[in-house]
């Protein structure tokens, strides 16, 4: 691609950009986020209390499940602080994002920034977007080429049928991967206070929980928290990018291309916003990250419509159907192994 191409395509963007400003779709939303926030608090502070109330007993399980959507709930606020979009100075969404993922999700929010960040730069591309990189599942077909344990083929191979069962398990992944990372940049800014505050987490989640339960209903709950933590969080991200265009390691495609041909949106009104935390708006939030949240519906149109003037396909599907392809996807990787 040509420079005076790329330069061109960057122009598209800044066009998008000007008519996005020019709508305010950029300001804070500060009244909204307050409303937000002090809601999603009520409801993590909620099922805590109702936890305390059932006490020991296997009807805190239910409490538990609760609990798991609670926690996502606060983790949506975590990655609006990342992105800037709450608070109108860095500091404020700094505060947001250590609060909301530190201490009540028990997810450091530098690992969480440091990966997210590099997933915004280079969504679906080959060896730089740590989202389809080596893992468990395989999301490019080198990686699925590249199993060859017995186990890694197995789960490669029917890994469409695993998804689901398999996120249960992305909370605790979540968190073991925040306690190694900040155990391994030793460098990081606000090390300390991440350190503290996941302490502060550690110790009144697991006091907690093992104050008012008997050890067997204390284990059972922590796994059921997590559980639905995970399956949730996963499902609210999955959506947006497994199935979609998969970019070269070499390959170069500007901006606005490399973000709205790699994101799929989801659509399905109000409810959908609320349920997967505004990312069903994917491609709107990977153009303008900052936006704030109750912004993007309205920005839709705007992109939409430019997207169409520019012959640029805009991707956009029903829940499940989302779910249906990314599966679909995931179960074609696995195909030449099942073959074997």
């Amino acid at each position: 691609m040509t420079a005076g191409l790329l330069r061109e395509r960057g122009s598209e963007y800044a066009s998008l950009s000007r008519q996005i400003r020019a709508a305010g779709l950029l300001h804070r939303a500060r009244w909204h986020y307050t409303l937000r926030i002090a809601a999603t608090v009520s409801l993590f502070a909620a099922c805590w209390w109702a936890f305390v109330v059932v006490g020991d007993s296997w009807f805190a399980l239910m409490v538990a499940g609760l609990l798991g959507v609670a926690s996502t709930q606060v983790g949506f606020l975590g990655h609006d602080g990342g992105h800037q979009q709450i608070a109108a100075s860095r500091s404020g969404n700094t505060i947001v994002g250590l609060i909301a993922g530190n201490l009540l999700t028990g997810l450091s929010m530098g690992w969480w920034a440091d990966k997210h960040n590099r997933h915004h730069a280079n969504p679906n591309k080959e060896d730089h977007d740590p989202d389809i990189g080596e893992g468990v599942l395989a999301f490019t077909t080198a990686h699925a080429a590249g199993r060859t344990g017995g186990v890694a083929r197995m789960i490669t191979a029917n890994q469409a049928a695993l998804f689901f069962p398999l996120l249960t398990f992305e909370g605790l992944s979540m968190h073991v991967a925040s306690v190694r990372w900040l155990a391994g940049r030793r460098d990081a800014k606000l090390r300390r206070t991440e350190l503290l505050l996941l302490c502060l987490h550690s110790v009144g989640y697991l006091g907690a929980v093992l104050l008012v339960l008997a050890p067997l209903h204390a284990v059972a709950f922590v796994a059921v928290h997590q559980a639905v933590f995970g399956l949730y969080m996963g499902c609210s991200f999955a959506p947006n990018h497994k199935g979609m265009m998969v970019v070269g390691a070499q390959e170069k495609l500007d901006y606005l291309r490399r973000q709205v041909l790699t994101s799929r949106n989801v659509r399905g009104g109000w409810l959908v916003d609320q349920l997967l935390g505004g990312l069903n708006y994917q491609i709107e939030h990977h153009l303008f990250p900052s936006m704030p949240r109750p912004h993007l519906r309205r920005a839709q149109g705007l992109v939409r419509r430019f997207c169409a003037e520019q012959s640029i396909a805009y991707t956009e599907t029903t829940l499940f159907g989302s779910y249906a392809s990314a599966l679909r996807y995931l179960h074609s990787l696995g195909e030449p192994l099942r073959a074997r």
